[in-house]
């Protein structure tokens, strides 16, 4: 995107900017069709701003629906598409004042700390643990995620767990999917975290097809298990599982990898392993320290600026 906005500068063309939070309609795909007419390139954007959700207002239940967009820009003549991050946007947002008082740090965890390592051996893993739970909650496709995960458990005749708290209109939804009999289990009932964490590690992937873009905790959930975590575009499933999150990532091709790691014990391993190297490198708690000691240190040396 930046190298065809350099050549449209250097051209002297004129580049068009279409900003929108996603979930278009009509009028979105108009004005990439006008700008189209009179300048090129075209770039339009989505970002879901948190400060524009109020108290009452869940930010997380804003409709993502990132792959028909992509398709409904592309069809209008959109040259390039941007997604950027909140702090990427703040940190422009600020750039009169200091670029440095905003930045990204990821959710810690406690990877290198053993009381906080809940694998078990890999011959006593089975079965897919469904990451996500909320049905009225578009953008975390619990549907299409247990949708997939029945296919795959047809597939692979692989058990499938997922959590239900929603009770008798829970069983009913999940009734109607149809799973092979005896192969799909169900968390009806709260738990500690770790007894929760004890049930994960269980298993020998944990899917999802959310497109929140939250800050991951059911990939982080899967670093404590030593399980590979399928799907997903949170920060911890971008960086800790970058091959195999769903960022810019089809359903198909999520349900793809899952088979792959579920048929192939060693290939398991290997993402285990990358994703184990990449968390003590950015995501356990001595790495996000560093940041966030550098973050202070930065703010405490910038001039005072108004909010």
């Amino acid at each position: 995107m930046k190298e065809a906005a350099r050549q449209a500068r250097a051209e002297s063309r004129i580049i068009a900017f279409v900003p929108t939070m996603g979930a278009l309609h009509a009028g979105h795909t108009a004005l990439v069709q006008r700008a189209k007419q009179e300048c090129a390139p075209v770039i339009a954007s989505i970002f879901v701003n948190p400060k524009q959700f109020g108290p009452n207002e869940d930010f997380a239940k804003y409709p993502r629906t990132l792959e028909a967009d992509s398709e409904k820009f592309s069809a209008a003549g959109a040259d390039a598409l941007f997604l950027p991050e909140a702090a990427e946007i703040y940190q422009r947002v600020r750039s009169k004042h200091d670029h440095a008082t905003v930045v990204f740090i990821p959710t810690p965890y406690p990877i290198e700390d053993q009381r906080w390592d809940f694998s078990i051996p890999r011959n006593e893993q089975s079965g897919i643990f469904i990451g996500t739970r909320e049905w009225d909650v578009p953008s975390r496709n619990h549907f299409a995620t247990l949708l997939v995960a029945r296919e795959l458990c047809e597939a692979t005749s692989e058990p499938v767990t997922a959590v239900n708290l929603d009770g008798y209109k829970g069983r009913r939804l999940l009734g109607e999917l149809n799973f092979p009999e005896g192969k799909l289990r169900l968390i009806e009932k709260w738990k500690t975290y770790p007894d929760y964490l004890r049930d994960v590690a269980r298993h020998k992937i944990v899917l999802q097809l959310d497109r929140s873009h939250v800050p991951g905790q059911v990939a982080g959930d899967a670093l404590l298990c030593r399980i590979p975590c399928v799907g997903g575009d949170g920060a911890i499933e971008r960086i800790a599982f970058s091959k195999m999150c769903g960022e810019g990532r089809t359903i198909i091709e999520v349900a793809s990898m899952a088979l792959d790691l579920l048929k192939n014990p060693e290939l398991r391993e290997v993402v285990v392993a990358e994703s184990q190297e990449r968390a003590r490198e950015r995501l356990s708690f001595e790495p996000v320290r560093t940041q966030l000691a550098k973050f202070f240190a930065n703010v405490q040396g910038t001039s005072a600026f108004d909010p």
